[in-house]
């Protein structure tokens, strides 16, 4: 291994108090760099030969705590790399990555610590949503451990099986709801596996198997979604626009409503909704039919192309433009739940229903899975499974009776 570290005074930075900092010497492929250990003494307290502060040295409590605590961090940086060798990896890294990898499995040793710092980088990234799920399951784990650190070698097998058991004992707490939970727990973890921040083999998923329950059906009747289309409802009327979102969405192959929140006029090109869909970045291209530009019309009308179509956002930044949408699709669901007792439909209409409708709609006029999965924006096939995995009761019923025996 072509790897060394050890300790020694750079004696290059002498401070205000004329002491000089210790620090932890790499030495990579003839090429050499420095990492703080956050300790210093002034250069006649340094033994040079034995790499430690002299006993002499009256500036701690302990100097044999002192030189303990400079052996543990040389100690640790020295496990890091001597991982990163048996891994394969480290004839691989430059002296600044190789010093990069130290310093953050130093560093972020704490999860909490670790997913505070992804969180504000999805923020710097304006992927706010996913920011907000990290930062809450954060919180959420914090209660568990009643305001107590997490480090990443906590994280195993028996401590998501005891947070499971914690989130379930919980009353109105689903297991669907736990997957949720588990899912970003473990996206945390890979990226600190991508980042170097833990070991791949000490993953606590290998064994841990996240479990989800069937959910509900979410598609209504095609019946329903013309009642709906047909409500009689003026522009004053406190359920105008939610009726209008839910059309929309639904004539635009399930739009989700972070998406119609964000359409702007510039949207519409050539009689068509041309926009990249904010959760998978995928483009969309969809044509405007007669029904959708009866809506459309309504809210376009006099507008300026760098406005929004829709009167959802109100505010300039796009942080907060995520929350006014956060707060919008709780009052939609609300009045959904309005529209639903108006047109007599007794199944639970929410912000989904759309979505799900319009992909089983689709199965039932006989378009391949291929294509509903592309009009839903899915990259993969089990996603739109997924949508489609509950079969409405008049498909069963017509497939079984062309297995009746004649």
């Amino acid at each position: 291994m072509r790897t060394s570290l050890s300790l020694t005074l750079d004696t290059r930075r002498e401070r205000k108090d004329s002491s000089f900092p210790i620090i932890i010497r790499v030495g990579h492929f003839q090429r050499t760099t420095s990492i703080s250990t956050g300790q210093s003494v002034p250069k006649m307290y340094w033994d040079n030969s034995k790499k430690q502060v002299r006993k002499s040295y009256k500036g701690a409590i302990s100097v044999s705590f002192l030189n303990n605590l400079l052996k543990a961090e040389l100690a640790r940086a020295q496990e890091i790399v001597n991982r990163l060798h048996y891994n394969g990896e480290l004839d691989f890294l430059s002296i600044k990555q190789l010093r990069e990898k130290i310093i953050k499995q130093s560093k972020y040793e704490s999860f909490f610590e670790f997913g505070t710092s992804k969180v504000k980088d999805l923020r710097t990234a304006q992927r706010f949503g996913t920011a907000r799920n990290y930062e809450g399951v954060l919180n959420i784990l914090k209660v568990f451990l009643k305001g107590r650190d997490l480090k990443f070698n906590e994280i195993n097998h028996d401590f998501l099986k005891r947070f499971e058991n914690y989130h379930l004992s919980k009353p109105n707490n689903t297991q669907n709801g736990l997957a949720s939970y588990m899912r970003t727990i473990k996206a945390i973890y890979n990226r600190g596996i991508k980042d170097g921040i833990v070991d791949r083999e000490s993953y606590p998923f290998y064994n841990y198997q996240i479990k989800t329950t069937p959910t509900e059906k979410r598609a209504i009747k095609l019946e329903y979604i013309k009642r709906i289309l047909e409500l009689d409802l003026n522009e004053e009327h406190e359920l105008f626009h939610y009726r209008n979102y839910f059309l929309l969405s639904y004539m635009t192959m399930g739009m989700s409503f972070i998406d119609i929140a964000f359409l702007k006029k510039s949207n519409i090109i050539d009689e068509r909704i041309k926009f990249q869909r904010k959760k998978t970045s995928k483009r969309y291209d969809i044509k405007i039919t007669a029904q959708m530009m009866s809506i459309l019309k309504y809210y376009i009308e006099g507008k300026k192309s760098t406005e929004f179509i829709l009167p959802i956002l109100k505010r300039d930044s796009l942080e907060l433009q995520y929350k006014d949408a956060q707060w919008a699709l709780k009052r939609y669901n609300k009045g959904l739940k309005a529209i639903a007792q108006l047109c007599g439909i007794e199944e639970r209409l929410t912000s989904y229903v759309s979505r799900h409708s319009f992909a089983t709609h689709a199965m039932l006029k006989n378009i391949p899975l291929p294509a509903i999965s592309s009009m839903l924006g899915h990259s993969k096939l089990s996603t739109t499974q997924v949508y489609l995995k509950s079969l409405p009761n008049e498909i069963l019923d017509a497939y079984h009776e062309e297995l009746v025996i004649n």
